[in-house]
């Protein structure tokens, strides 16, 4: 096979070929979530025969596993005064979706998260490991046993109406709307008094 300039085209290198097959993994499981992704439709947007895929990955289970590195970039908690921690949280999420590219890894698992255990088990363990301490070091290990599930849940909700369901009256709220009714909320489920404004 020669390309438009009868040259045969440039062999790309195992690094090439496998940032190109994460990179149309990612694009095809942000728009299509888990199940609707196919490892034919991932190698076709890479350009590669679909055995290169497994050949690469072995599954479409360990291409998702490969795709879905989330770091959710949080600062450091520990010096934080208790009351200003609700806000600060909701400001960081909110932040981070509102600007996130289109194949951003925790949208993804959002959205797979739904219909696929496997996802939502990766979104969990996502949250238990980055959350979680977190708040450990923000509020103590006690008020984060006991809330961190209901903030996680809380911080995701916003994620799945505001930017997956689109539910208009969600979409509708500018980001200052949403930090001054979502951070209250975080504050009585960690039960501290929030910052006053």
């Amino acid at each position: 096979m020669t390309d438009s300039t009868g040259d045969a085209p440039a062999r790309r290198s195992a690094e090439t070929t496998r940032a190109a097959i994460l990179r149309s993994a990612r694009d095809r499981f942000a728009a299509h979530g888990y199940e609707r992704t196919t490892i034919r439709a991932v190698a076709a947007d890479a350009q590669i025969d679909p055995s290169m895929v497994m050949r690469y990955f072995g599954s479409k289970e360990q291409l998702f596993d490969a795709a879905l590195t989330v770091d959710l970039h949080l600062p450091d908690l520990s010096a934080v005064p208790p009351a200003e921690l609700p806000e600060l949280m909701v400001r960081h999420f909110l932040h981070r979706w509102e600007h996130a590219p289109a194949d951003d890894a925790l949208l993804m698992l959002l959205r797979s998260g739904v219909t696929n255990e496997k996802a939502a088990a990766r979104l969990h363990e996502v949250f238990a490991r980055q959350v979680a301490p977190a708040l450990v070091a923000a509020v103590g290990p006690q008020a984060a046993a006991r809330a961190g599930g209901v903030v996680a849940a809380q911080l995701l909700g916003v994620a799945v109406t505001r930017y997956l369901l689109r539910l208009p009256g969600v979409v509708a709220l500018e980001p200052e709307q949403l930090v001054a009714a979502l951070a209250p909320a975080i504050a009585a489920t960690l039960g501290i008094t929030p910052k006053s404004g």
